[in-house]
């Protein structure tokens, strides 16, 4: 993740000497309730996460808990991706399974000016996200070849970029191409074993010691 923490304090630095002063930036709080003495691997964007979680407003009042209504079932879904609001993305990696946490998310990274449903704009929410399970994302031969654009049974690092941009849109959100750069050089530092610039057919459905 160093590449993303680089990329964005080369942004946060241009935003500063074009504006002439300070951009403040929000953030995440975050506070560790309970880590497992034993963790086997760490949350990162792309992994599939199932959590139980409790959103709180700023007064003490819940708004939802996964625990006690709907289904009364934990929640699936994909990190990283904007599935869920920036400030689950942003408070959930390097989680362990079994790590619970409280995240304190403002507004720009919760649901902004516009509030969602019972979400008033402008509020700032609390939540309690206990993480159950972690898996790496689906990998199968029908999603590389979709991937695949030229059919020569290899990744090339525009075709994981332009898969990544498609990803957004089917998802209702605009390209990020400073995120999707980003998240394109972590999967071929982790992906591309031998190195040679391109994620191979096996490299992809290999199944790694940590699934």
């Amino acid at each position: 993740m160093l590449l993303t923490v680089l990329s964005w304090l080369c942004l946060l630095l241009l935003l500063l000497c074009v504006s002439g002063g300070t951009v403040p930036e929000a953030e995440v709080k975050i506070e560790v309730l309970h880590r497992p003495f034993l963790c086997h691997r760490k949350s990162k964007y792309g992994d599939i996460m199932l959590v139980h979680n409790e959103g709180y407003f700023e007064n003490g009042t819940v708004f939802h808990s996964s625990r006690t209504q709907g289904d009364k079932q934990p929640v699936w879904f994909t990190l990283g991706i904007k599935e869920v609001i920036k400030g689950w993305d942003k408070g959930l990696q390097d989680m362990c399974s079994g790590e619970k946490r409280k995240l304190i998310i403002p507004p720009a990274l919760a649901y902004g000016k516009e509030g969602k449903g019972i979400i008033p704009p402008e509020s700032t929410l609390t939540f309690i996200i206990e993480v159950l399970e972690i898996r790496n994302g689906p990998r199968s031969h029908e999603s590389f070849q979709e991937m695949d654009l030229n059919d020569d049974w290899r990744l090339s690092k525009n075709e994981v970029k332009e898969y990544l941009r498609k990803e957004f849109e089917r998802h209702g959100y605009p390209p990020n191409d400073t995120l999707h750069e980003n998240m394109m050089e972590d999967i071929f530092a982790k992906e591309d074993t031998n190195k040679d610039g391109f994620i191979s057919s096996r490299e992809f459905t290999y199944k790694h010691d940590e699934l």
